[in-house]
C-alpha cells in the first residue's frame, strides 16, 4: 500500500508519485525542487531525481537505438 504524504506543495501525492516526479524533472532538465514541508516526500523526490540523472528517459533510449 502506498502511503500518502501530507504536504502543502501538492497534498495527496504518494511516495511513488514524488519519486516519479523527481525522475521526470531530472529527465526534463528542470532544477531540483523537492517539497519543503514534508521530509518523506522530499526524500522520495530526491531519490527519483538522482535516478533520473543516471538513467535516460525511455524515449531517449529508443531514439539512440535507431
Amino acid at each position: 500500500m502506498n502511503q500518502t504524504t501530507n504536504n502543502t506543495f501538492n497534498s495527496g501525492m504518494t511516495d511513488e508519485d514524488w519519486f516519479n516526479l523527481g525522475k521526470s524533472d531530472a529527465w526534463a532538465g528542470k532544477p531540483k525542487v523537492p517539497p519543503e514541508q514534508d521530509s518523506q516526500a522530499a526524500s522520495m523526490y530526491e531519490l527519483g531525481y538522482s535516478e533520473g540523472e543516471i538513467k535516460h528517459p525511455p524515449t531517449e533510449a529508443k531514439q539512440a537505438d535507431r
